[in-house]
């Protein structure tokens, strides 16, 4: 089974190893964000170990709906099949049945709705989600819940909240009884909460303290990030954490940029992911500790610098930034995998430094000197 400890505490912010059937992962840590079993810009695990990732993040949604997780059972496994051996989560599939399908009737059972890629009808639920993700056989499930908008009604939230909390108790359910099946790709599949509740802080508390009362593996803090500020995702974690098991992971779902990981920490959040970096990388946005630079710009067209000096990833120790964005221009794949690898570098460096520093009792002023050095953009 697994097993979280705590290494190091500095204020809320956790300094953690948890380990599980695929290996250990050192927290606080952000989840490589690979969708359908890839980082988009042509990455392979292969990179994925050299610049350094831990946990790769693949969606239940997607690879449902294409190339399909009984074939991928078939094959041994999402682990087998994109050859990786480290810890991969997989998301419910939830998110993606609320943001991608226009379509659908959210009911007790689950939701009815139409796939985004050939409009066939798909039924997912509770059960649906977990035999999806076990046949996948990733490291850590996710429950199937509902996100609802940042901006909807408290009375629309509650019975939200309400029907997530009930779709939990299926899911952990159905997912003991996978587990105890014979055949099953990775029995010791572990399950992640999710706490929901928009804005609403009381909502949320209550939430938590539900969900926490049910001893899952883990507990994810979903729908922030989706249209409120900064200030109120930062409020929210501050009033929800402590009431999530501080012996348990915690993972905010989605967030987010260097600094958002940042104040995460110091809230008491141990996982992150988010597609910014990949993103960005595809469109020739680079993170520096300098701040972000554009290499579309025409200052870069002579600049025979890497993206960053010092910079240890496979880009920078290679190529320049004049290089780089002559192939973004030229519309070549290459410049994009180059800005991604980097980028993700970045993160993943980040992260080995913010675990530096809760070791070392100086996460406060590594927070601030990291922060100060990223405002501005080149």
């Amino acid at each position: 089974m697994a097993e979280y400890r705590i290494l190091k505490q500095e204020g809320r912010a956790k300094r953690a190893v948890f380990r599980t059937v695929h290996g250990e992962i050192q927290t606080p840590v952000f989840m490589n964000v690979g969708t359908v079993g890839a980082i988009k810009g042509a990455v392979s695990t292969m990179d994925l170990k050299e610049i350094k990732c831990q946990v790769q993040l693949s969606n239940t949604y997607h690879l449902h709906v294409r190339t399909g997780d009984r074939t991928i059972r078939e094959l041994g496994g999402l682990h087998r099949f994109m050859v990786w051996d480290r810890p991969i989560l997989t998301d419910s599939g939830g998110f993606q049945v609320f943001s991608l399908a226009g379509l659908r009737k959210i009911k007790e059972e689950g939701v009815y709705f139409h796939s985004h890629i050939d409009g066939a009808k798909i039924f997912m639920g509770p059960e649906e989600s977990m035999q999806i993700q076990s046949n996948l056989g990733s490291t850590i499930a996710m429950a199937f819940d509902e996100c609802p908008s940042s901006k909807a009604e408290r009375s629309y939230v509650e019975a939200s909240v309400s029907r997530t909390t009930r779709w939990l108790a299926r899911c952990k359910e159905e997912m003991a009884r996978l587990n105890r099946m014979e055949g099953t790709v990775n029995p010791q599949q572990l399950l992640f909460g999710i706490n929901q509740g928009a804005v609403f802080e009381d909502i949320r508390i209550d939430h938590a303290k539900r969900i926490a009362e049910m001893e899952l593996d883990g507990y994810a803090i979903g729908g922030l990030a989706v249209g409120e500020t900064h200030e109120e995702m930062y409020r929210i974690l501050e009033e929800t954490v402590p009431y999530l098991p501080v012996d348990k992971p915690t993972y905010l779902m989605g967030v987010g940029t260097p600094a958002n990981i940042l104040e995460g920490v110091e809230r008491g959040v141990d996982f992150f992911d988010c597609v910014y970096p990949s993103r960005n990388g595809r469109h020739g946005h680079v993170y520096t500790n300098q701040g972000k630079r554009n290499l579309f710009n025409q200052k870069y067209e002579k600049d025979m610098r890497p993206i960053e000096e010092g910079c240890q990833c496979p880009a920078c120790q290679n190529y320049s930034r004049a290089y780089i964005r002559h192939l973004l221009k030229a519309k070549e794949m290459l410049g994009m995998r180059l800005c991604v690898l980097h980028n993700l570098y970045f993160y993943n460096t980040m992260m080995e430094e913010i675990r530096k520093a809760l070791d070392q009792g100086r996460f406060s002023s590594y927070k601030k000197e990291k922060l100060s050095g990223m405002e501005q953009e080149t």
